[in-house]
């Protein structure tokens, strides 16, 4: 195996009170009217992007590029691929077929006129298409889109489908090209490596050493992924939140933009249609 395989990043383009875990604190109606950290948060996250030549997928929230159109701009500007992420983070499981094409077709729409740039992609708020709903994938080929990457092959109270296909594969012969979040299989499960709480979580040593594995005997790119709020320590706290809610929101925010940093510069990193559309496989450095 000549060259290292190139990953792919990607940024779901989300406030700090848009989380899912938040929904019974944070109203939706309330949004507006909460201080929005997203965008000097996304400028950040570009910006270390920049220091080390990476180009990344942005799954971008419709409610986000309604209000912040200069950002969209900003990003495609910068050479990184921007992507749909739904309308304002409904999941969806809780919506109803139509429902949910609206949302996908109204978001596209928005971006792109936003953006100027064709969206080929999409990812379900908190990883909400699974066995349940993979329909949802057939409304996204109709819609337009080419991929999505909105399965989490693992267990989670909150999302997962631990039986899924690991790597790039169609669900269902209609619908677009389904790219999972990565995992490496150790003792007979999936154990999460691509990104988000469980990279604040474990020791970077431990991750390195996941995403080697993946890259190295599986031969296949890592799909990663995180939130402009993981790298802002000092945004505000909702109240009333779980202990555990908290502890998986706020856990070593402070030590994200170092970490993200150690691992830009270890791994090779480029959008993910670069990785998974050009001539069907990943690129290698």
């Amino acid at each position: 195996m000549t060259g290292r395989i190139v990953n792919a990043m990607s940024v779901d383009v989300e406030d700090y009170f848009q989380v899912s875990a938040f929904a019974s604190h944070v109203a939706r109606d309330d949004w507006s009217a909460l201080p929005s950290r997203v965008e000097r948060n996304t400028d950040k996250v570009m910006q270390l992007f920049a220091d080390k030549g990476v180009k990344a997928t942005f799954f971008t929230l419709g409610w986000i590029a309604e209000r912040h159109p200069a950002l969209i701009r900003r990003i495609v500007d910068a050479g990184h691929e921007l992507a749909s992420h739904g309308f304002a983070h409904f999941r969806a499981t809780d919506q109803t077929p139509d429902e949910f094409r609206a949302d996908v077709r109204r978001t596209k729409m928005l971006l792109e006129e936003v953006g100027g740039v064709a969206v080929q992609g999409y990812r379900a708020a908190s990883f909400s298409i699974g066995a349940g709903n993979l329909w949802a994938l057939e409304v996204l080929a109709e819609e337009g889109y080419h991929y999505s990457s909105s399965i989490y092959p693992v267990r989670h109270d909150h999302y997962g489908m631990p039986d899924a296909p690991r790597f790039a594969h169609r669900p269902v012969e209609r619908g677009v090209l389904e790219l999972p979040i990565s995992t490496v299989r150790l003792a007979g499960r999936n154990l999460p490596v691509g990104g988000g709480g469980y990279f604040r979580l474990v020791p970077y040593a431990m991750f390195r050493w996941a995403l080697n594995r993946l890259n190295r005997d599986d031969e296949m790119p890592a799909v990663f992924y995180f939130h402009p709020w993981e790298v802002d320590p000092d945004q505000p706290r909702p109240p009333g939140l779980s202990a555990k809610t908290r502890f998986r929101h706020y856990l070593n925010l402070g030590r994200m933009e170092r970490r993200l940093a150690t691992m830009l510069a270890d791994f090779a990193w480029d959008r993910i249609d670069r990785v998974f559309l050009a001539e069907g496989q990943a690129p290698r450095s």
